[in-house]
């Protein structure tokens, strides 16, 4: 997808702060974190969103739970626990069309979201 954002982060055109990486999938830095550690995976490939990821697509979204865990441990977070969000549409707030998963944490999250 030449015009997709996330696409061009990934292609390292757009720079990030990258949170942790493998071989399917890409973490960084939101720019307007909504918890002290705010993180976006990402797969590599151009994926619209949860709503089209199809067995076709083998493994990648398992790659980007497993990429998570690791950022939640390198952020110290993982004991005290964190969220793991995936929007789809745009009710949802879903306002990058290519599948990614929020990493938030470092602070009590309040439910529901607010």
């Amino acid at each position: 997808m030449t015009d997709c954002l996330f696409c061009k982060i990934v292609a390292k055109e757009i720079p990030s702060n990258p949170a942790g990486e493998s071989e399917s999938a890409y973490a960084f830095y939101d720019i307007a974190p909504q918890a002290p550690v705010h993180v976006l995976v990402v797969p590599k490939q151009h994926i619209t969103s949860a709503d089209e990821v199809a067995s076709s697509h083998g493994g990648v979204v398992d790659d980007m739970v497993i990429l998570a865990q690791q950022v939640v441990e390198s952020e110290g977070i993982r004991d005290s626990g964190y969220r793991l969000v995936i929007n789809v549409g745009r009710d949802a707030q879903m306002t990058v069309a290519h599948l990614h998963l929020h990493i938030l944490g470092g602070r009590r999250l309040e439910w529901p979201p607010g």
